[in-house]
């Protein structure tokens, strides 16, 4: 039995964006720092999983995973909700298995794939932008 009524539910999941998050807005800002301004799109939707940051010349691609909602393992964001289990556990399983499956089509497709977590955007940033300006500069 969910805590909260239907309407204030449906308020609350509104609410949560799909595109310009917190987490995303740090990397886009983290790939400028280490020199990639213009080399990058946003969300090609011909791409498999919509990634967040596309290099398209360099077939490279970044995506920035929410804890919660791609179920980061071993991670305080990543919780999994006390109500509606019958519905939570598997539609964060469908998420994950989506994301794995998105990423080894890319792969086979040619694309170099980087994920980084909002945790990780939170807590270590500088780490982060070293592993971004790594990916970004190897071949």
């Amino acid at each position: 039995m969910d805590r909260i009524s239907a309407e204030k539910r449906s308020k609350n999941m509104q609410r949560i964006r799909a595109f310009g998050t917190a987490p995303e807005v740090v990397v886009r800002h983290l790939v400028c720092q280490v020199g990639f301004r213009s080399r990058y799109r946003l969300h090609n939707h011909k791409l498999p999983g919509r990634p967040d940051v596309v290099f398209p010349t360099m077939r490279k691609i970044i995506f920035v995973h929410g804890c919660f909602w791609h179920s980061h393992q071993r991670c305080k964001l990543a919780h999994t909700p006390k109500s509606r289990l019958g519905y939570w556990k598997p539609k964060l399983q469908r998420n994950k298995m989506r994301d794995r499956r998105n990423a080894s089509e890319l792969r086979r497709e040619g694309w170099r794939v980087l994920i980084v977590w909002e945790c990780q955007t939170r807590n270590s940033a500088r780490q982060v932008q070293q592993a971004i300006a790594h990916f970004l500069k190897s071949r």
